[in-house]
Order: structure tokens, then C-alpha cells, then sequence
């Protein structure tokens, strides 16, 4: 005979009343997606369900959970944000317990060959080669609990040591003390070190056989084309801003360029659904969708980690999978993806090479 534990929550009501099995997995299936829609689809609920449920626990807890907007996506507010890191960590004491504990009833001696279990805490901005990492490694017995956000905001929990590692990218030409300053804020040389993980092709995505000939941000512009943007704070803004900047081109001259979204496969589901006429993101997600693309920018995606953690198991591990054959082959099925140089410890300062 085997145990099986269940976690369940409880509201502390009268009488006591079981949390609904269904809010925590949709929570965090909307920290990892940052879309209402997308949490419901992995989650195997409907909208109008999941819609209600959030809205009844608001209702019962007396505080949002989740912050939504119409084209702007979503994200878990501060009790949401409460709930999952709670839900993470009591998950996890659960499997260390049973990982020293693992037998089967009648049995003196703990089961053999369990696979050890190695964990890796990432805030990362939206990259589609690291979420196919993290899925392809859960088999392997290393678990990455990888929470997407922009590239300032995981950076700042990075060095407010919540995550143990950060991932964020880069334009290529930007090398000025100034230019960097919003990501090195968050770096310091001697404690942290950095990963040149992938390059990748940012461009504007647009509808099928891009039908209004859109080659920049100025025909979006003239033409009164809608745009849907990626939320302030993210590396993709970034890049927005400074080719806009660039072109002279007035942000509030772009019809929609408050409508926001959190991941780059919501903005091309934004466009291919004919809800915005541009965006801006990767050349993959363009391609997933079918849709048209003019490329932008190139830029370098990095993880930054702990000097002091670099032979830690879980970083050695982390370096081992993306110098893998598996990993080489996740890049190699993402247009617009390059790998360039072995996946090795580097000096914050390399940022500006």
C-alpha cells in the first residue's frame, strides 16, 4: 500500500470551508503567463469560470488577486502574489518530507533510484528557449520555478535575493555607462555573474502578407494603425523607446500605445486575432501565429546568478543543460534564435562589449 498526501487551504470561516481546488493552479498558471486566457487554457477551465472564481475569492478574501485589463493582459496582484508563494513553499516542504520519508507502507527501507530532486528559483522576461528548457528538464529531477515578469522587475528581485537567478535581454549597441544604468542598477561586479544565453530578433509583428506595407514605426504611426505594446518595465519596451527615440518619433502619436500586454505570444495573439494592427516582439512568436514580420533590433538574452552560488549543484546544472544537445536543439526550432559561445560565467562588465 501506498500513501498519497493531498494539499488542500483552508479559509479559517465558520464552519471552516476548503479553498476551491482550481484558484491556486489558475494563479499560477496566470504568474506564468501573465494571460487570463492562457491560464484557463493550461488550467482546462472556462473563461467565464475562472472570471467568476477570481471574482468570488476577492469577494471571500476582501483584497483583488488579479489585476486585469482589457488589452493589457494580466497579473497577480499583492494577496494573489501572497497565495502562490505560499502554495510554492508549502509544496515544497511536502516533497522534502516525503523525499526523506519515501516508503511504502510495510516497508523498513526507503525506496531506491528516486531520482534526486534540484531546484533553481528564476524570475525571468518572457523567453520561449527558457520556457522549453524549464518544461524539458522537469523529467530530468532539476525543477527551475520560473516566474516571468519584465527585465527590471526580475532583476530587482534578483538582487533583493528572492530568485536565484534573473533573466533579461539586451539591444545589441547599447555599450554607455548610461545606457546599461537600468540594468546594471540592479548588478554588482564582484557578487553577481552573467550567462549569454541566446541572441534573439525583435521586430514589428503585423497581420498576414503585412497588408498596409508597414516598415517602422513611422508608417504606424502616419498610417493611424493600432499598436499593442509590452508593459513599462520590460526589456521590450526598452527597445521601443529607443528606436522611437531614435526615429523622433512621439510615443502618444501611436494609436493603442497604452494597450499592453505581458508576453511576446500575447502581443501576435493580440494582432492575429485583429484586436491591434502592430505590435512589437520576437520573430518566433510572429512565426508561431503566421503573422508578418520586420525585423528591429537584435539583442542578447542573459541569466545573472551569484558568483558565490556558481558551483552550487542547481547553477552547475543550469550550465550543464544549455551547453546540452537538447538545448541546441530548442534554439535551432526558434527563427530568430542564435546561440553564440558556450553558456560560461562572465563579469558583469560584459554587458557593455
Amino acid at each position: 500500500m501506498r500513501i498519497n498526501p493531498y494539499l488542500s487551504w483552508t479559509l479559517e470561516s465558520t464552519p471552516p470551508e476548503a479553498l476551491d481546488a482550481r484558484l491556486l493552479p489558475l494563479l499560477t498558471a496566470i504568474a506564468a503567463t501573465s494571460s487570463l486566457s492562457a491560464a484557463v487554457a493550461k488550467c482546462g477551465v472556462s473563461y467565464r469560470a475562472a472570471w467568476g472564481l477570481l471574482r468570488e475569492y476577492e469577494r471571500k478574501f476582501g483584497a483583488p488577486l488579479v489585476q486585469l485589463h482589457r488589452g493589457r493582459g494580466a497579473r497577480l496582484v499583492s494577496a494573489g502574489e501572497r497565495l502562490v508563494a505560499a502554495d510554492r513553499v508549502a509544496r515544497a516542504r511536502l516533497t522534502r518530507i516525503l523525499a526523506r520519508l519515501s516508503m511504502d507502507i510495510g516497508e523498513r527501507e526507503p525506496r531506491r533510484g528516486r531520482m534526486p530532486i534540484l531546484r533553481l528559483r528564476m524570475a525571468a522576461s518572457h523567453d520561449l528557449a527558457l520556457l522549453a528548457l524549464r518544461d524539458a528538464l522537469q523529467s530530468t529531477g532539476f525543477e527551475i520555478e520560473l516566474a516571468f515578469m519584465g527585465s527590471l522587475l526580475a532583476l530587482q528581485q534578483f538582487d533583493e535575493g528572492r530568485v536565484d537567478a534573473a533573466g533579461f535581454h539586451v539591444v545589441d549597441g547599447l555599450h554607455g555607462r548610461d545606457e546599461l544604468r537600468p540594468f546594471t542598477r540592479y548588478l554588482r561586479d564582484r557578487r553577481d555573474r552573467l550567462v549569454r544565453v541566446v541572441d534573439r530578433e525583435q521586430g514589428l509583428i503585423l497581420p498576414r502578407g503585412n497588408p498596409a506595407r508597414v516598415k517602422s514605426f513611422g508608417d504606424i504611426a502616419r498610417k493611424g494603425l493600432r499598436f499593442v505594446n509590452r508593459q513599462q518595465g520590460s526589456g521590450t519596451r526598452l527597445i521601443v523607446e529607443r528606436i522611437l527615440e531614435q526615429e523622433g518619433i512621439a510615443a502618444g502619436s501611436l494609436a493603442g500605445y497604452a494597450s499592453e500586454e505581458f508576453t511576446h505570444p500575447a502581443v501576435a495573439a493580440t494582432v492575429a486575432s485583429g484586436a491591434a494592427d502592430a505590435g512589437f516582439g520576437l520573430r518566433a512568436a510572429a512565426r508561431e501565429h503566421g503573422l508578418a514580420f520586420v525585423a528591429q533590433a537584435r539583442e542578447r538574452y542573459y541569466l545573472a546568478l551569484r558568483a558565490a552560488a556558481s558551483a552550487a549543484p542547481p547553477v552547475t546544472r543550469l550550465l550543464e543543460a544549455l551547453e546540452s544537445p537538447m538545448f541546441t536543439q530548442i534554439v535551432r526550432g526558434l527563427p530568430g534564435y542564435a546561440r553564440e559561445g558556450p553558456a560560461a560565467l562572465a563579469r558583469v562588465d560584459t554587458l557593455a562589449a
